[in-house]
């Protein structure tokens, strides 16, 4: 595991490229590759305390409820690279895969981020920008969070989000 800024740890491992494997195994076989990838999901429930296009904007919000709250920020070393708009890891990251690219949070946290909707969301634009305030494993601790988000920021909500936590390597 590799400790980013903050509480946050990310799993790291090799990328494994399975897309020109052949098939080789047989109909039964492949029950133990599906339940594999099912392994590799996880059900959390994730606080959304805003959503907007304008980094920036949010980025102010997310030290404003930190500042209110008392909640921590956990960028994970991201920063939004306005030449790619993108938010995005340095172009000099330890990780040469994801260096100068966008790495979700995937974990439970209890920190504020910035991070792109639609990998909790489906149905969310591709650049929606969502100020997380937290990834809980039970839906009891994200409805106690999202009172407490929702005294300062009414519209908060809550998504139940199936993401993958398996190596994205």
């Amino acid at each position: 595991m590799r400790r980013r800024s903050g509480k946050a740890l990310l799993s790291r491992h090799k990328k494994n490229d399975t897309t020109t494997a052949v098939q080789t195994q047989s109909p039964e076989d492949n029950r133990d590759t599906s339940d594999s990838a099912v392994q590799n999901m996880a059900t959390y429930f994730v606080v959304v305390a805003d959503t907007n296009l304008d980094y920036n904007f949010l980025r102010k919000e997310m030290f404003d409820l930190n500042r209110q709250l008392k909640i921590p920020i956990d960028t994970m070393g991201r920063f939004y690279n306005t030449a790619k708009n993108l938010i995005a890891l340095p172009d000099n990251d330890d990780d040469e895969i994801y260096a100068a690219d966008y790495y979700p949070r995937r974990y439970p946290s209890e920190d504020l981020s910035l991070e792109y909707l639609d990998f909790y969301q489906s149905p969310a634009g591709k650049k929606t920008i969502a100020l997380v305030t937290g990834i809980y494993e039970t839906e009891k601790s994200a409805d106690s969070a999202l009172r407490i988000i929702q005294q300062t920021e009414r519209k908060a909500f809550k998504i139940k989000s199936e993401i993958y936590i398996g190596c994205m390597h």
